[in-house]
């Protein structure tokens, strides 16, 4: 069974349209209080990032935030921390967020969560790590991006096993579930499909 203690999050710096982007992070935040994982995510207090740490902190547990310096200049820090680490720039906060979490789990966000949830997922095709990387598909959210990664495997753009690098559920329960029981499955990771050898197409696989 995988160990969760160190759970890096990933979420956006905004509410979004509904209330229940924000009430799932709440919940998410005191789920992992109360199982005693340490939330490791980007040190922001705003929007879900604020949220999540609130929560966590609310119900008793701990919290790292990792923020590049010129957030911090910008003070959307999140000042109630057991711990801020300050990076010199993003790159640098993503592979401290990387190292110091057991697991990953995204929630909805913009831009920034998109990049943190395909950066672990890559690292994860190109064998980099084995962590559970979970997305907690609060309403929806993330259909279309599930979607997009089957659509991704069936025109053989990547091995059809790595659709299952991501664990994927709408409850926290059952995601942390099949997250402590996810296997990292061996493939490999270049696809060769029939017609390269009909066309004679040099390949190197």
């Amino acid at each position: 069974m995988n160990k969760l203690d160190y759970i890096a999050v990933y979420c956006g710096s905004n509410f979004g349209t509904t209330p229940a982007y924000h009430q799932a992070t709440q919940t998410l935040g005191e789920m992992m209080a109360k199982r005693g994982y340490t939330l490791v995510y980007g040190g922001g207090k705003v929007g879900l990032m604020g949220t999540i740490a609130d929560a966590v902190i609310a119900h008793g547990g701990r919290t790292i935030g990792v923020i590049p310096k010129f957030l911090l200049e910008k003070e959307v820090a999140h000042l109630g921390l057991d711990e801020l680490i300050t990076t010199p720039d993003m790159s640098t906060r993503k592979t401290k967020m990387i190292e110091l979490a057991d697991a990953f789990i995204a929630l909805p966000g913009g831009i920034g969560t998109y990049e943190e949830l395909f950066e672990v997922i890559s690292l994860a095709q190109l064998r980099q790590h084995a962590k559970p990387i979970g997305v907690l598909n609060v309403a929806g959210f993330f259909d279309p991006l599930i979607q997009m990664l089957t659509q991704t495997a069936e025109v053989g753009f990547m091995p059809k096993q790595n659709v299952g690098l991501v664990c994927v559920d709408d409850d926290v329960e059952r995601l942390f579930e099949k997250m402590q029981h996810y296997q990292f499955i061996e493939t490999q990771k270049w696809v060769k499909p029939d017609w390269l050898d009909e066309l004679n197409v040099p390949k190197f696989i």
